[in-house]
């Protein structure tokens, strides 16, 4: 059985979203679809000088409204980011912190923001000692009328997949008939228990293995429906 799990590419996110590259066999970085700006593509939070969860927002170049996740790049602001950043947050100027800050990464003004968070959580993946191959989904040229259940159906038929996992929230979203008609077993990972803090301000102040541990606690044995 072949396992994908789609999941549009998010900045430094908590750790329960890697559990989608501890269980799936391929993980398409969903990079083709608009640009939610109130969501988790381009920010995450941590915890300020006061204690209190601040924003910690990417230096993105304003676009139109409809602007996909793969065509955002980055502004001026990203030659003194990380700096200003480190400033703001107690993490980012502890002792793991130089560490965390290569692990997610540089950028320079123009550059595409969609390669720094595939290249973000290609590391992580890597770090953390999981081995789900990551494509993009701008790579498959889907048509833009495919929407919704039918455009990651597409993506499962394109891949050989017979089985779509994904995050818990996505309940609501999906009809697993659609997909057993496909031919494709629907998959939902169970509730997550541990932190949702940023996995750049965990990677500061915690070791590695902490991380591990409680991924592997976490992911549990998905099959149909829920776990």
């Amino acid at each position: 059985m072949t396992s994908i799990a789609v999941m549009q590419p998010y900045f430094m996110p908590y750790l329960g979203y890697y559990r989608l590259l501890h269980q799936a066999d391929v993980f398409v970085a969903f990079d083709c679809v608009q640009f939610p700006r109130r969501g988790w593509v381009h920010r995450n939070r941590l915890h300020g000088g006061n204690g209190e969860l601040a924003w910690l927002t990417l230096p993105i170049r304003p676009g139109h409204r409809s602007i996909a996740i793969d065509e955002l790049v980055f502004d001026h602001r990203a030659e003194t980011w990380w700096d200003a950043a480190a400033r703001r947050f107690p993490a980012l100027r502890s002792p793991g912190a130089s560490a965390a800050m290569s692990l997610a990464g540089g950028f320079r003004p123009g550059d595409r923001v969609a390669d720094y968070l595939v290249d973000q959580l290609t590391r992580m993946r890597d770090l953390l000692g999981l081995q789900a191959r990551v494509v993009r989904s701008r790579d498959f040229g889907l048509p833009a009328e495919m929407r919704g259940e039918a455009r990651i159906i597409e993506i499962c038929r394109r891949l050989d997949a017979d089985r779509y996992l994904n995050a818990p929230n996505g309940r609501e979203l999906y009809d697993p008939t659609r997909f057993a008609a496909a031919g494709i077993e629907l998959s939902f990972l169970p509730d997550w228990s541990g932190s949702y803090a940023s996995t750049l301000e965990r990677t500061a102040v915690e070791p590695v293995s902490a991380l591990q541990d409680e991924l592997a606690i976490n992911s549990g044995r998905c099959g149909a429906g829920d776990v």
